[in-house]
């Protein structure tokens, strides 16, 4: 359980990932970027590296002038998305107990 909570720990990896999944195909790094605004380009350069040595993301580096690098889900975290559905299914129908200031 704590390997998973680390997997999908921080700000924006649940965001990233659940992005990743629904496109379904290859994204540039800028398209990536702006689709998960306002994060850094740090941020995310940081959540993908970590992603990719997890096995969940394949990073594509094309060798054309500028270089193209692209991102795609893997086949192992497009295993993520029922998962991802459930915890957003959950927070649309808690949010107002969630949100509430006592």
């Amino acid at each position: 359980m704590v390997e998973f909570v680390n997997l999908i720990s921080g700000k924006w990896a649940i965001p990233i990932l659940y992005r990743l999944i629904v496109e379904g195909e290859p994204m540039r790094f800028g398209t990536l970027q702006r689709a998960a605004h306002p994060i850094t380009q740090k941020e995310l350069t940081r959540h993908l590296r970590l992603f990719e040595k997890q096995g969940l993301v394949i990073r594509t580096v094309y060798p054309e002038m500028p270089p193209r690098v692209e991102y795609e889900i893997t086949d192992l975290g497009r295993t993520l998305k029922p998962t991802l559905d459930s915890l957003a299914d959950w927070m649309l129908k808690h949010s107002a107990m969630i949100n509430r200031t006592p």
